[in-house]
């Protein structure tokens, strides 16, 4: 990344804070009980905001309306939001009524189809919540109403459907059961679409007061019964990007094949482990691996988890990270895989492929014989996966003991049958923790050449899959621990404890089928 680029990022962020304390200024003085409702051009003179920055000032007290943090009376002077005004997401339903989740509120309030004001699935609006008690409830402890003020922003222009040829027009019935109408198209914006193909709509009009939406078909997907349609419409009506941006793959184009040797420097060298990746049969980016040793004198396990290092490669602020970013996280669909990123880099230098160095963030564990962690070491490293290994490969290894599989596998045996024993170690430790297993059935669509679904299969869970499971979640354990002791800024998963009304419901429930679930006060 350019040092122009960097500095200019940094302006960026500069400008995108100072706004925010602004705004936070803005709200506390209006909402402060001595202010009186005034005019933009006093506010700027109470602020002392010279003439040439009053439109950014407008701009900043525009978003807070926008926001619902505040509003303007009709002799324009800014007030502090009425108590029963709200800024939120609409949520439609098939059936015409809909609901909102806005910031701060608990549950979603509900808006009869009458008080919707035209408001689409998406669709950012303002509201005002009316019977609304002291207790946040309605009266009668109903669910709180609301009525659409206004549409602030439309979440999204573009849907899939299935299109309906008319005499002189169309229409598409939407995909998305959300949205409670179809949308209608004129005979010249039909791009030729015929009964059944699934196609992508433009909205151009978007209804309301009884007139359905209006828009033009920019896309043919195929028709309904086509193979892989039905994928091709999940990808549209998600906006899953199928391609990169120019520059993503230009950035992707020049990052090496092999690790640069400057790349090493800093790092812990730790490719001579026993080394070994595991993963499902058809996995193609490798993001993790894993390693064991035993102490012959203390019994100590030395178990080391790797992550690939990626952001040696999508450096922060640079077109790699801002796709990645806008991504959020691959997709798996049944036929096929959207990568987060490229896949010169995911199934590339990124992926911890057998026989190539690569750089990696390690967990290194040292953990005794009753699964304790007793000393742990976090690191930048380079390591080097001997093999490439496959859930049923390891099954095959350290449950049924097959003699093909551990012939063809014979140097790596004793570390797997280690590894089998230490997850069993740190599986019973967090039984007796009182840790729950969720073991959900899941299952695999396997599809033919044509995209055609040919077999369901279940997923198995073995002690292979389990493994990988166990070790996994020490080492973020103990991420996270170490993190925590040294009061560093860190992102946590945690779930929080459960309703005691839910609980107590729940307890009565089980009673019925004469179990005992004893509430107590943790």
């Amino acid at each position: 990344m350019e040092q122009s680029e960097i500095l200019e990022e940094e302006k960026r962020q500069q400008d995108a804070w100072k706004a925010k304390e602004r705004k936070r200024t803005l709200c506390d003085m209006i909402k402060d009980k001595d202010y009186r409702p005034m005019r933009l051009k006093e506010l700027a003179a109470i602020l002392v905001v010279p003439r040439e920055e009053r439109e950014e000032l407008k701009l900043l007290l525009d978003e807070l309306i926008h926001e619902g943090k505040l509003s303007m009376d009709s002799r324009g002077r800014y007030r502090a939001a009425d108590a029963n005004i709200r800024v939120g997401l609409f949520h439609g339903t098939g059936r015409g009524f809909g609901f909102v989740s806005a910031e701060g509120e608990r549950e979603d309030i509900f808006i009869p189809e009458s008080e919707t004001k035209g408001a689409l699935d998406g669709d950012t609006v303002r509201i005002a919540i009316r019977e609304e008690s002291a207790g946040g409830k309605a009266a009668g402890g109903k669910r709180r109403e609301g009525t659409v003020l206004e549409i602030t922003e439309r979440g999204s222009d573009e849907l899939v459907g299935t299109f309906q040829q008319g005499k002189s027009f169309g229409f598409v019935m939407p995909d998305n059961r959300k949205f409670s109408c179809d949308i209608f198209i004129p005979k010249e914006k039909t791009l030729g679409a015929v009964n059944g193909h699934k196609v992508v709509v433009r909205l151009t009009g978007f209804g309301g007061e009884g007139k359905n939406p209006e828009g033009e078909v920019v896309r043919i997907l195929g028709h309904i019964n086509d193979p892989g349609v039905d994928v091709l419409s999940i990808v549209y009506s998600y906006g899953i990007p199928m391609q990169y941006p120019e520059e993503v793959l230009a950035q992707a184009e020049a990052v090496p094949e092999e690790v640069d040797p400057r790349d090493r420097v800093g790092r812990l060298d730790l490719t001579a482990l026993q080394t070994v990746t595991i993963d499902g049969e058809d996995a193609k980016d490798l993001d993790d691996a894993v390693t064991l040793s035993r102490d012959g004198e203390d019994g100590l396990w030395h178990l080391g988890v790797h992550i690939a290092d990626v952001s040696q490669y999508v450096t922060e602020g640079s077109p790699l990270d801002q796709e990645a970013l806008r991504r959020g996280t691959s997709v798996y669909l049944v036929d096929r895989v959207v990568p987060m990123l490229p896949h010169r880099l995911s199934n590339g230098i990124c992926s911890l492929n057998a026989g190539c160095d690569r750089l990696a963030l390690s967990c290194l564990m040292d953990i005794d014989a009753k699964g304790n962690v007793v000393g742990h070491q976090l690191a930048e490293t380079v390591i080097r996966v001997d093999r490439r290994m496959t859930y049923t490969s390891v099954q095959r290894i350290i449950e049924d003991h097959d003699e093909e599989e551990c012939g063809k596998y014979g140097e790596l045996v004793p570390m797997l049958t280690q590894m089998d024993e230490l997850a069993g170690i740190l599986r019973e430790k967090r039984r007796k923790r009182g840790s729950i297993d969720f073991d959900f059935p899941e299952c695999k669509i396997i599809v033919d050449g044509e995209g055609r679904p040919e077999e369901i299969r279940p997923y198995e869970r073995t002690r292979a899959t389990k493994l990988i499971e166990d070790f996994m979640l020490i080492a973020n354990e103990t991420v996270a621990e170490d993190y925590f002791w040294q009061e560093l800024p860190f992102l946590y998963r945690t779930h929080e404890n459960p309703d005691a009304e839910k609980i107590q419901r729940r307890g009565i429930f089980i009673n019925n089928f004469v179990y005992r679930l004893r509430i107590g006060q943790d």
